[in-house]
């Protein structure tokens, strides 16, 4: 997409997660303020300068923006960019060692150095819109990234020592954006940080998300607040209180367990047991009707015994997940878990995962299965020629299923939500 100014384009492609999406988004409307065209999904071409926003998390991030940096440097060399800009996680974490290697590269910037991105076009940081981004996301939903950087010291995880110590983003500040995404047709705001259940604690000295949440849904124009990146330990259950009594909190949990074996927890520094989990996921349900948990496992941690994963996935099997995502072990510099024997095969570490997503498939058809007959509340995400698609409150964007609808007996708008009855269903997938 092209939004069209008056000075040399700037192309911005952005990797990994959500939380770099919205940082994106914030310097797209740093540099449309200063009469810059932008590009975000199309093909570079002809730009004065690309702008390429890392992630540096896992093995296969880093391939993945290592890979796209190449592109760039391809392109300049063809005389389709001027300049190239490389910012985020990667560039935080191995930007020194990167320029000896890319000296085509103009500059590698950390997280969150807008300024000193800006000042390679004299330009000066608007602190005055700091609160307003350009959308990448369809308009009517958007990202909110609640918090910065992480306190937990998971012993797999390099984002402390690239983002830094957890920073919450005030109330007021976090209801203004709020405002602004929503006059500008945004529906449901998708809350993110590192750690969303420690937010509040470095600020107010006590967690504030549900506080927040409560205020959040106030807001003129707001649907739908779905919670993501929950941390386990220390869950604020005043949430679920707010979850089950306010109809514009979805009935959705992003979760990370990540294992369920205790040895394991204990070496991953996750701070909490197989009793907190399965108690905590107890008290969801109780506590939230209908309640949609999605989480993410790791398989082939180091030392992970084979009777150590038949735990994880008997516990897969007995608590039945609505959504679940698995990743392989990877073995990062700079954790913890580094100075430990990555001594899990990656073939080993593949067939588990696969076992617990082909597990995970059969557990899907069977909630989806459960679906058919039932009407849900459905927010159309996008269109083809014959089918609108969409999700209800239970899925999240691109990570969960999606309802589709057939275009012949209905005429239906992007953005808005319908009531849709659900006519059948696969593993994946709801159709209605």
């Amino acid at each position: 997409m092209l939004l069209k100014h008056s000075k040399g384009l700037i192309h911005f492609i952005t990797l990994g997660c959500s939380k770099n999406t919205v940082d994106s988004e914030v310097l797209m409307r740093q540099f449309q303020a200063a009469g810059y065209p932008v590009s975000f999904d199309s093909e570079i071409s002809n730009a004065e300068a690309a702008i390429i926003n890392t992630c540096g998390f896992i093995t296969d991030a880093k391939k993945e923006s290592i890979d796209v940096i190449l592109q760039c440097i391809e392109a300049k060399k063809n005389g389709i960019l001027k300049r190239i800009f490389v910012i985020g996680c990667l560039s935080q974490r191995y930007g020194g060692d990167l320029y000896k290697e890319m000296p085509e590269i103009d500059a590698f910037l950390g997280v969150q150095q807008y300024s000193e991105l800006l000042s390679y076009f004299q330009l000066n940081l608007k602190s005055e819109i700091l609160g307003e981004r350009l959308l990448t996301s369809p308009s009517h939903y958007a990202y909110l990234k609640i918090a910065e950087g992480c306190d937990r010291n998971c012993s797999f995880c390099a984002i402390p020592g690239i983002r830094g110590k957890h920073q919450s983003k005030p109330i007021e500040s976090l209801i203004e954006e709020a405002a602004h995404l929503t006059s500008k047709g945004v529906k449901e705001l998708i809350l993110v940080a590192q750690d969303t259940t420690y937010y509040g604690i470095d600020i107010y000295k006590k967690q504030k998300l549900a506080e927040l949440m409560s205020k959040l849904s106030e807001v003129k124009g707001v649907d739908w607040i779905r919670l993501h990146y929950a941390y386990p330990a220390s869950f604020p259950l005043d949430v679920l209180d707010v979850i089950a009594d306010n109809p514009k909190i979805c009935n959705y949990i992003d979760i990370p367990f990540q294992h369920i074996n205790d040895e394991i927890l204990t070496s991953m520094k996750r701070s909490y047991s197989k009793k907190n989990i399965l108690d905590l996921i107890d008290k969801i349900r109780a506590k939230v009707a209908n309640a949609s948990i999605r989480t993410t496992l790791i398989t082939g941690y180091p030392n992970e015994t084979k009777k150590q994963f038949d735990e994880l996935f008997e516990f897969v099997s007995a608590i039945k997940f609505d959504r679940l995502g698995v990743f392989t072990y990877s073995h990062e510099e700079d954790t913890p878990a580094f100075l430990l024997k990555d001594n899990v095969s990656p073939k080993t570490k593949e067939n588990r995962k696969q076992l617990i997503m082909e597990l995970q498939e059969s557990i899907s058809f069977d909630h989806n299965q459960k679906r058919i007959g039932q009407t849900l509340q459905v927010i159309i995400d996008r269109e083809d020629t014959d089918f609108y698609y969409g999700r209800s409150e239970f899925d999240s964007p691109e990570i969960d299923n999606e309802i589709i609808i057939s275009k012949l007996n209905y005429k239906l708008s992007v953005g808005g939500i319908f009531p849709i009855k659900i006519l059948n269903a696969d593993s994946f997938d709801l159709f209605g």
